[in-house]
């Protein structure tokens, strides 16, 4: 069925941008937004699309210490300060560039205004497709994050009444960041499927990270071994993520998308399709109806291959969340294969679809204690599941 959807979009969030050479291209949110308005997605009854204004500094401090928050402004200045690369700024992950501040602001300002929008009821679905930004900590820039828009966003809304909110981060990487920010919170439930941390940066999301003090069973982290595809990953990702979430019963779920979990990514070693990481959207905007009344807020992330991936799946994600589903078979429109091939002097890709089926074993159905998929199911399950009543063995 249709649904409500407001996307806070400004082509200015393409002014978050460390350069030539960087992963990190705007042009991947560009590409996207284009696929998405070539497809009608934007003329739909329904659906609107909300230009941000820049978080402010009380905003940003919900998370941010205030000398990170000058520390930013200087580096992006007329006159970069040298102590830059004690708050990670200026390293090759995170390059300080002109304007720095104002772009990374506008960035959480445009999460923030999808995250009211849910709250507020002006709809029900809320997308920032240029956020996701979930590695940046407290005091520090890290894996191409400056400010952490998703942590912004669940902080303001606790303080805006919110009792108990859900955070799902299927990027490839641990959502680290996000996880840090409510580590001690038991009104947060941060959920993290990511690849092994023994292969892959940050470095973390063992499922012994837990959630400290009265938080015990608060962050949950699935480590899927380097080489999962499709049908392993959705094996886990239902096997925790459904199950937690309906015994959490948060009030508003929270979801960060990112698609380095392709196996083009340059970056990472899963081996998902574009047909699975449809799927995980599917079950993740299913889920937000069963569990959290429909309030969904959800985000970009990392992904890295810029024309045949980011585009085509984030605008899957942002049909699906507006009840409007692409048929996975149908064609790119030709104008869009036109437009990204003139962006990016390669051929854009002519389907939606990569022929995946999207199927997969149900964990319920069968633990094989020698599968190493399922051994991290099991890990994660052991780990957590008791400390909300329910029980890691199928």
């Amino acid at each position: 069925m249709p649904c409500t959807l407001l996307v806070a979009w400004d082509e200015r969030l393409a002014a978050y941008d460390f350069g030539p050479g960087h992963p990190l291209a705007p042009v991947r949110v560009e590409l996207t937004m284009e696929l998405a308005r070539a497809f009608g997605l934007f003329d739909q009854a329904g659906v609107t699309i909300e230009r941000p204004a820049l978080a402010c500094d009380a905003e940003l401090e919900l998370v941010h210490d205030p000398r990170y928050i000058a520390a930013v402004r200087r580096a992006g200045g007329s006159l970069p300060d040298a102590s830059a690369l004690s708050f990670g700024l200026g390293t090759g992950d995170d390059p300080v560039f002109a304007g720095m501040h104002e772009a990374s602001a506008l960035v959480v300002g445009a999460t923030l205004a999808a995250a009211r929008a849910v709250w507020n009821g002006q709809t029900e679905h809320g997308a920032s497709i240029a956020g996701g930004l979930h590695h940046a900590m407290r005091g520090k820039a890290s894996g191409f994050c400056v400010y952490n828009d998703p942590a912004i966003a669940i902080a303001w809304l606790l303080a805006a009444g919110a009792e108990r909110i859900a955070y799902v981060d299927i990027d490839v990487h641990h959502g680290d960041g996000v996880q840090a920010a409510f580590y001690d919170d038991p009104r947060v439930l941060t959920i993290s499927l990511h690849e092994s941390p023994a292969t892959l940066f940050p470095g973390t999301g063992r499922p012994s990270e837990t959630g400290g003090g009265a938080a015990a069973g608060s962050a949950v982290n699935v480590a899927l071994p380097a080489g999962t595809g499709d049908a392993g990953w959705l094996r886990a990702f239902h096997a925790v993520v459904p199950p937690l979430l309906r015994a959490f019963r948060p009030a508003i779920l929270v979801s960060q998308h990112g698609c380095d979990t392709h196996w083009l990514d340059p970056l990472a070693d899963l081996q998902l399709t574009i047909d699975a990481q449809r799927a995980a959207h599917v079950a993740i905007h299913g889920l937000a109806h069963t569990v959290a009344g429909g309030r969904w807020l959800l985000t970009g992330g990392g992904g890295y291959e810029l024309l045949q991936v980011v585009p085509r799946t984030w605008t899957h994600l942002l049909a699906e969340a507006a009840g409007r589903p692409i048929v996975p078979t149908a064609p790119t429109p030709a104008a869009w294969r036109e437009y990204a091939a003139g962006r990016t002097g390669r051929q854009a890709p002519e389907l939606m679809t990569e022929g995946s089926a999207g199927q997969y074993a149900s964990f319920e159905s069968g633990y094989d204690p020698a599968d190493p998929v399922d051994q991290a199911i099991m890990a994660t399950r052991t780990a957590v599941f008791p400390e909300h009543g329910l029980t890691p063995l199928p």
